[in-house]
């Protein structure tokens, strides 16, 4: 075999991997959208990085930004949600949100959560609900946590705040939350969604980190790594 037959046997190996190479990412980037499994996101507790806390979960309903996220049902299992508009208009000036939902869900027995659904293209529209809260004046403390799915789990930040208004009066708050992008890439161009479920303290703090998980588990059936 001469130099010149080497030279383009090698060529060519080189550029099938690199056309391989391209392949897998491609189909790594890709998400199915719609299938029978339901629509699929990419979620992570960070939105500046990819950590290794990322996962491709599966949900029966679309947060992706390019749809109406007003589209997502009022009944939720035994949840039922009612709106609660945003009535601070400096959150709108502040964040620029393309979408902003803001929902009560509440179950039969009384017991209810906030959900929120902020989505954007611009990285202001986005902060850590530890920022607020600091603010404000609560007392917080922040862990990453797992939630287990049907099949595989998700992974969120989850914060415990509490305040004191008076000798007997103290408001404690749980909240968990993450980021939802339409695929492995993270384009701000494709936008991103902050999903964030907050309720005061039901029982203890595992009864209320429970049913919030209850909740989370009729949004999300699966995840994969």
């Amino acid at each position: 075999m001469s130099r010149d037959q080497r030279r383009l046997i090698l060529v060519i190996v080189l550029l099938a991997v690199a056309v391989g190479a391209m392949l897998l990412i491609s189909q790594r980037n890709r998400l199915g959208v719609g299938s029978a499994g339901g629509y699929e996101f990419v979620a992570d507790v960070d939105n500046w990085q990819r950590t290794d806390r990322e996962r491709a979960v599966t949900s029966p309903y679309n947060f992706n930004l390019g749809s109406d996220l007003n589209q997502l049902p009022m009944q939720i299992g035994d949840w039922t949600g009612t709106d609660e508009p945003q009535t601070n208009l400096e959150v709108f000036i502040l964040l620029e949100p393309e979408q902003y939902i803001q929902r009560i869900y509440r179950l039969p027995d009384g017991r209810f959560v906030w959900l929120s659904l902020i989505g954007s293209r611009k990285s202001k529209s986005f902060h850590s609900p530890q920022i607020c809260y600091d603010t404000d004046g609560w007392k917080t403390e922040a862990s990453s946590v797992p939630v287990a799915l049907a099949q595989g789990e998700i992974y969120a930040l989850q914060l415990m705040a509490k305040k004191s208004f008076g000798a007997n009066d103290t408001a404690e708050h749980l909240v968990t939350y993450f980021y939802l992008w339409p695929s492995y890439a993270r384009n701000a161009q494709d936008g991103m969604v902050l999903l964030k479920v907050t309720s005061p303290l039901h029982g203890t703090q595992e009864d209320t980190v429970a049913l919030q998980n209850d909740f989370l588990r009729l949004l999300f059936t699966s995840a994969r790594s």
